[in-house]
């Protein structure tokens, strides 16, 4: 795929996230997809994945432990197979009902009209703080 394609691409993913389509999400993905986010204690969701089930996982207990305020990528920058995201967001943390928001910048990874890879650089003090 094109710089182009790979963008539009990943375009959708993000747009299929935000309406809640997460098993066409999922679709989008290899069989073996590597999902890296930082590594944070108490915070469920966190870490490295392996495999598109495991994503399933990973998106299963994002919906289960905090509500999306606000999710707003605002820019998609594409280089070769790579796709840089950036954007802010808002979440709050069911259990307590403390919010936090960080920017963020992701980085997938696409080969052959799939994600291969998922990387997310964000303020993972800020999700912690909020988690404790």
């Amino acid at each position: 795929m094109s710089e182009h394609e790979n963008r539009q691409f990943v375009e959708q993913a993000y747009a299929n996230f935000k309406a809640g389509e997460i098993p066409t999400l999922l679709q989008s993905m290899s069989e073996d997809v590597t999902w890296q986010l930082p590594e944070v204690e108490n915070v469920p969701f966190a870490g490295k994945r392996q495999g598109r089930g495991a994503v399933g996982e990973f998106f299963s207990t994002l919906a289960t432990v905090q509500d999306p305020r606000s999710f707003e990528p605002s820019e998609f920058i594409a280089q070769g197979e790579k796709v840089v995201v950036l954007g802010h967001y808002v979440w709050q943390v069911k259990a307590n009902g403390r919010t936090y928001e960080s920017d963020f910048a992701h980085v997938l990874t696409i080969r052959a009209g799939q994600i291969v890879a998922f990387h997310e650089y964000t303020d993972s003090a800020a999700a912690a703080k909020a988690f404790c």
